[in-house]
């Protein structure tokens, strides 16, 4: 009876396998639910998409080719080559950005896979909320950096910031396109401002959809007067 059992058992799991084999099933799955399609700045997020995501940390090649297929005119961009700026913090895998769909403030040098989360995000997420609570498009994003060769909070021992990889982004305003700004120290629990602060709070929800850690005004004092996008695998959202 044992023996007849596990007969049956290879037997059943070889015609699984076969049908498998020339089914293909996963050919009919949407590409943004497809393990095997190309992650694209368009798919809406999911478990498939944050995993894309994750690969794209040990793929530099991979990364570019997301960033590639992004719309025209989407990004400015310049691949750099691995280098080390300061001693014991290399720098691998990242881009130099000045503009995506909104300008930055200044150009910065940013890990590749946080540009391509920025990006979907932006798309996504931010932009549409912009013209939601404040009706207005993003013009550009005032950010405090992405590099910065230290610990967490730089403490001289413990990890290492993802900012030491330039895998943090630090964002502290937003320029609209009608000429308003938004700042997050000035608007975050604004009464006079209720509509930007509550785009701000919107967009910091929204962010935690995206990034691996997303820290705000309420995470500490640290972070008053901006959001901490990054790329890790965390999973914070304060």
């Amino acid at each position: 009876m044992a023996v007849r059992r596990l007969l049956l058992t290879g037997a059943v799991a070889l015609t699984l396998s076969a049908a498998i084999t020339v089914l293909k099933p996963w050919q009919h799955l949407p590409d943004h639910w497809n393990p095997a399609s190309p992650l694209s700045l368009t798919h809406p997020m999911n478990p498939v998409t944050k995993w894309k995501l994750a690969r794209l940390n040990d793929s530099p090649q991979r990364c570019l080719e997301v960033l590639a297929s992004a719309p025209d005119n989407f990004l400015d961009y310049l691949p750099l080559e691995d280098y080390t700026p300061v001693e014991n913090c290399p720098l691998r895998n990242v881009v130099r950005i000045t503009r995506t769909g909104i300008e930055f403030s200044s150009p910065v040098t940013i890990a590749c896979p946080l540009l391509v989360r920025w990006s979907m995000y932006e798309y996504q997420a931010l932009q549409p909320l912009a013209l939601t609570h404040l009706d207005s498009a993003i013009d550009s994003v005032a950010h405090l950096g992405t590099f910065a060769c230290r610990n967490v909070y730089g403490r001289e021992t413990g990890r290492r910031s993802e900012h030491a990889t330039a895998s943090a982004l630090d964002v502290a305003g937003f320029t609209m396109e009608n000429g308003d700004d938004v700042n997050v120290l000035r608007d975050w629990d604004s009464d006079s401002a209720a509509a930007k602060a509550a785009f701000l709070r919107a967009s910091h929800e929204a962010a935690c959809g995206y990034f691996g850690a997303t820290l705000g005004p309420e995470y500490n004092a640290a972070h008053a007067n901006h959001f901490h996008l990054d790329s890790s695998r965390f999973g914070l959202c304060q």
